[in-house]
Formats: structure tokens, sequence, C-alpha cells
């Protein structure tokens, strides 16, 4: 699953920024989630924690926040929330910009003029904001 991939990369990093600075273990970890990413919170808030058992950051909290995805047409100028387009994807549309964010130029449409054309200005991607540390 897409979920685990994810929460793998996330606890190896906050691994990483603690060994680095030399930290006895981790107390938090603060993530971001764009909302393109479509990620099932609840299959990714489990694969955080079994990933994390039995390492430093097994009894760390993970706080987790989503951003909002904004597009951008290109052609007119339009602004929108990805919700909005959304809603008019089928489940194999929608199941193919959660593997594949990039394939979302493929499904969706401006709701102004109808281009493909239209750039991500936010809401992509997972991220590490803060790791908080116990020396």
């Amino acid at each position: 699953m897409h979920e685990w991939a994810l929460a793998e990369g996330v606890i190896s990093t906050a691994i990483d920024v603690a060994k680095k600075e030399e930290a006895g273990e981790i107390i938090k970890i603060n993530i971001k989630i764009g909302q393109l990413q479509q990620i099932d919170r609840e299959i990714f808030e489990f694969a955080l924690d079994e990933i994390a058992k039995e390492t430093m950051a097994e009894n760390s909290e993970r706080n987790i926040e989503f951003e909002d995805a904004i597009l951008e047409c290109r052609v007119c100028g339009e602004e929108w929330n990805f919700k909005k387009s959304e809603e008019n994807l089928d489940e194999k549309q929608s199941e193919s910009i959660h593997f594949v964010p990039d394939l979302a130029h493929t499904y969706i449409r401006c709701p102004s003029c109808k281009s493909p054309d239209f750039k991500i200005k936010k809401g992509r991607g997972v991220w590490i904001e803060s790791v908080e540390l116990e020396e």
C-alpha cells in the first residue's frame, strides 16, 4: 500500500535526523500531507505505529496535518481546490491520482475553460515539518 511506503519514509527520515543530532529518542514528528496524495489517515497512522516499533520513534507523538491542494490553470488563471475536481472523478481515476499524483493532469480540467494545462500550487506530497528530539 502507498501509505505504508510513505510511513516508512517518514519514520526512517526522522530516525536519520535523530541519529545525526545524536538524540536519545524522538519525542514528536510533525507531518504535513498534501490533499492530492489522498492518503487514508487511518492506514497511514497504523503504518507509522507498526514501522516505529522497536525504534527510537516508537513512543513519539505524531502530529499529522493535511494541506489543501490548490490548482491554477495556466490558460485562464483560474484557481480552485482539488476537492472541487475530486467530486467528478470515478474510483479508478481517483485511485490513479492517489498512486501517481501527476496523473491529475490526465483526469482533471479547469472548471472555467476546461483546459488540462494547470499547475499544482500546493497540496502535493508528504513531508516532515519538524522532528522534536530528546537529548
